[in-house]
């Protein structure tokens, strides 16, 4: 079973994401800030760590540069704000699956999560 580490401030958004994917067959575990989410990241084993852009205490940006020199997972980013093309093209150059706009649909999460994992 693949392991997915959603670092997202929203309990909401986060419990979404964990029925969403978990009736899909993924394994998903979250964290409400930077700090916990870096601590659960390096203390697992993950296949995906999907990061929220913003966060309360750090970016999802910041997250992604702790955390890339240590690990093997595959990135996401998920934010309520729109991306430029450059900075799309700026992310997928540091290694990253992919960006996902909020609100998102089932349907979009499932077929992103199954292209990056499967």
């Amino acid at each position: 079973m693949k392991r997915i580490l959603y670092i997202e401030d929203n309990n909401d958004t986060a419990n979404v994401m964990k029925i969403i994917l978990g009736k899909i067959g993924y394994d998903i575990d979250t964290a409400n800030d930077g700090q916990t989410g870096i601590e659960k990241a390096l203390a697992g084993n993950w296949d995906l760590i999907m990061l929220d852009v913003m966060l309360p205490d750090m970016s999802g940006w910041d997250i992604f540069k702790i955390l890339r020199p240590k690990n093997t997972a595959k990135y996401i980013f998920i934010s309520a704000i729109p991306a430029s093309s450059d900075r799309l093209e700026q992310i997928e150059k540091e290694g990253i699956c992919g960006y996902i706009m909020k609100p998102f649909s089932k349907k979009e999460i499932e077929e992103k999560i199954d292209n990056i994992l499967r």
